[in-house]
């Protein structure tokens, strides 16, 4: 089936844009990696799915399990009928988003000037971050061996851009030391070693000397919104990539209560995509094959029945995309120009950059048709460099059929990105066939 002849959604605005507004919620009260899961997880409760330990021995009962690992969540859901050969779906995705996280030792200072330092994380465009109003999110790790959750939507800093009296040459080249330029500021007066960490804690309600580490980052405080003249399109911080988890999550969930399915479908949200996936969390550890190891030997499965399931597992990568830039269509490849709104997109890069191949594509395109949705083809203009996924690691890392797919988008990696507001419910649809399927 070709992207002209998908067939086309039969979507209500109201049914379309609760999705939406679901999914504005979820990034609001998503500010970092630790609370993506946490507010996934929260989802999956309510939906009946249970959390399991990774230090508790797991049984072979049916139904939905999930575990968190820092900022990474897997789930799946066991049906009656699965046997320890039972192959997977697997939708892939990612929960960090490029950002200014806050060093071991934060507080710091110039001229007069109360500021915080702050280690760039990801491929940032970093002249996103000037001039917007910040607040802080991520966790602290306690003492006694505890994480408390924290997010602080308060404008509390703000990296200040130069005034253009004082270099003129702005608008023909702006250049940004990261060292120097990107320090954000946070209140007058001398250094006070120790300030940002006690103000956090005492914001999370627990004693500064228990604080022993933290994991901080910076956030845009500016909420989520709909955006142009009919509020087609929606702007919003991290698009990329927790509008793939939020459509996974889900996806999940309705495959779950869909009946008898003869697969396992699984949610696999990774942290440390951004910075090359190579951490216990990441795609590049070993952690979503050690949950389908558990899961098929906890049914009294063989290292037969695990090649059996591997064989018979496909994944299917989400992650943004870029749409066609009105400002920039050179830069894009000239017979391929996906559009927000157009449906999901398929993602294709011959060099493996993206792990889809032709069967792959089969497999896409029989999702969306099964839900309805129309679809488009992403490639790369040959002399742009092509960007990549969790899709490749993952088959490469599991042996196991990929295909990358997502959402088209504008301002990527950007403090605040831009898609279209109908794209989530696709997305989400053709997630929810793929996982029945």
């Amino acid at each position: 089936m070709t992207p002209a002849a998908a067939a086309q959604p039969a979507v209500t605005p109201a049914f379309d844009r609760s999705h939406t507004d679901d999914l504005m919620a979820y990034l609001q009260s998503s500010p970092s990696p630790f609370h993506a899961v946490a507010s996934a997880a929260q989802r999956l409760e309510k939906a009946g799915f249970r959390q399991v330990e990774e230090t508790a021995a797991w049984d072979a009962a049916p139904g939905g399990r999930y575990l968190i690992r820092g900022g990474a969540l897997i789930a799946w859901y066991v049906p009656e009928s699965a046997d320890a050969a039972t192959g997977f779906r697997i939708v892939g995705a990612h929960t960090d988003s490029p950002n200014l996280r806050v060093k071991p030792i934060p507080d710091t200072g110039s001229e007069g000037w109360r500021q915080v330092a702050v280690e760039i994380y990801g491929g940032v465009p970093l002249n996103t971050w000037l001039d917007r109003d910040l607040g802080l999110s991520g966790r602290l790790a306690l003492r006694d061996g505890s994480v408390v959750l924290v997010q602080l939507d308060e404008p509390l800093l703000r990296v200040p851009q130069l005034a253009i009296h004082l270099d003129r040459s702005v608008n023909d080249a702006l250049t940004l030391d990261r060292q120097r330029h990107l320090t954000p500021i946070w209140g007058l007066g001398a250094v006070d070693e120790g300030s940002l960490i006690r103000y956090v804690a005492a914001a999370a309600g627990v004693d500064a000397t228990e604080v022993a580490g933290w994991d901080l980052m910076v956030h845009d405080v500016q909420p989520p919104s709909y955006l142009g003249r009919d509020r087609e399109l929606l702007a919003a911080p991290r698009l990329d990539n927790l509008l793939s988890v939020h459509a996974g999550t889900a996806a999940l969930i309705a495959a779950a209560a869909s009946g008898e399915l003869d697969h396992i479908p699984v949610l696999a949200a990774f942290d440390h995509e951004e910075n090359g996936s190579e951490s216990d969390t990441g795609a590049q550890g070993p952690l979503l094959g050690t949950v389908m190891d558990r899961s098929v030997f906890a049914r009294g499965g063989s290292l037969e029945d695990r090649a059996r399931a591997l064989a018979a597992t496909i994944c299917l990568s989400s992650d943004m995309g870029h749409a066609v830039h009105p400002n920039y269509s050179e830069r894009h490849e000239p017979g391929h120009h996906p559009m927000p709104n157009g449906g999901p997109i398929l993602k294709v890069n011959v060099n493996n950059r993206y792990a889809t191949n032709a069967t792959g594509r089969a497999v896409f395109a029989a999702a969306c048709e099964r839900a309805g949705v129309p679809w488009q083809t992403f490639v790369s203009n040959n002399a742009v460099a092509c960007g990549t996924t969790i899709g490749p690691i993952t088959a490469a890392r599991l042996g196991i059929a990929t295909v990358d797919c997502g959402v088209a988008a504008l301002s990527m990696h950007s403090a605040r990105e831009l898609c279209g507001a109908d794209d989530p419910f696709l997305l989400a649809g053709a997630l929810k066939a793929f996982l029945e399927s």
